[in-house]
């Protein structure tokens, strides 16, 4: 998503708070209990403790071990490089990030039934072709479906498997196809990145993660670490994601033949209808000034990639586009 202002879709929030440290032991006893029928008692059962403190079962600390072990070679198998050559952890098919993304689309069509642009409208045409033109540039696969959602939000989202929702609200500050086609390869550039897929294997990764300190360690730990993982983990994690999309987004629409310098006039104008950004560290997606500085330096890379698509000048084309309206 843009993250501009208030995604169609939001997102998880939280607040840091310090983890104490694993000094309490906490454990279950039964009682020794006397027998029916005989004058002795029985031996208690032993006591079982959780990782932290004070004795406790050996089998607790291999069965820990064991599990830690194998979730380390589980996120090692699942791990490569992203496009851009970060770690990128995905243990999640391209089946199931489909059908997650079909699910999703089936809910939105539902929501916004009534208020989706018609086809060969102005708009839908608009949006459908800039959106063609960057996916045929990127190479990026899925099933594409593009939709304009009459709507004043100034956003745009794409579902896994390749369905883009662009609301008419963003239509005004996007002002030119240079400007749309920067919001539409931001989107594509989700999809080729497989970033749904990557937040689903990190949301499932995280549920064990908790699963295992409940059981181990303390409950307690497990909710506080729900916070905590959010803000250190999740929240910095998408940022990347968002970032990852900015710079492959902006090398797909000069590939497209749009002009990549036109992106930072977009993000101003998006700057400008900003109300109330949360700080960048709370935030899912980064500074729209951090983003402007970002395009800045991988606008020449952008630009080596017009050049290599064969694409005409942007300068010379808007002064062979102004000679023609001056008829010149």
């Amino acid at each position: 998503m843009l993250g501009c202002l208030r995604p169609a879709i939001p997102g998880l929030g939280c607040v840091r708070q310090a983890i104490p440290g694993f000094g309490c032991v906490r454990q279950a006893r039964l009682r020794s209990a006397r027998l029916p029928g005989t004058g002795s008692r029985s031996r208690g059962l032993q006591t079982y403790r959780r990782l932290g403190g004070g004795q406790q079962d050996p089998r607790v600390r291999y069965l820990a071990g064991a599990a830690v072990a194998t979730g380390a070679v589980y996120v090692a198998w699942h791990t490569g490089e992203s496009p851009t050559g970060r770690w990128q952890f995905i243990s999640v098919s391209v089946d199931e990030e489909r059908q997650a993304g079909l699910q999703a689309y089936e809910e939105i069509m539902r929501r916004y039934w009534g208020r989706i642009e018609p086809r060969g409208s102005a708009a839908d045409a608009m949006v459908r072709r800039v959106a063609q033109r960057v996916i045929a540039a990127s190479g990026a696969e899925g099933d594409w479906e593009i939709h304009v959602i009459d709507s004043p939000e100034k956003n745009a989202f794409v579902l896994p498997g390749g369905k883009i929702f662009v609301f008419s609200g963003l239509l005004p500050v996007a002002r030119t196809e240079d400007g749309l086609a920067t919001v539409l390869a931001h989107e594509i550039a989700h999809q080729y990145a497989r970033h749904t897929a990557e937040k689903l294997s990190q949301a499932k990764l995280l549920r064990l993660a908790y699963i295992f300190v409940a059981l181990f360690v303390d409950q307690g730990m497990a909710d506080l670490g729900r916070s905590v993982s959010s803000l250190v983990l999740e929240l910095p994690n998408s940022r990347r994601c968002e970032e990852e999309a900015d710079e492959l987004g902006l090398r797909f629409m000069a590939m497209a033949c749009y002009d990549p310098a036109q992106a930072v006039g977009l993000w101003q104008r998006m700057k400008a209808a900003e109300r109330g950004a949360p700080p960048q560290f709370l935030n899912t997606h980064p500074s729209t000034e951090s983003r402007i500085e970002s395009i800045r330096r991988w606008l020449p890379e952008a630009e080596r990639a017009r050049e290599a698509a064969g694409c005409v000048d942007p300068g010379l084309w808007h002064a062979f586009s102004a000679s023609l309206g001056s008829g010149q």
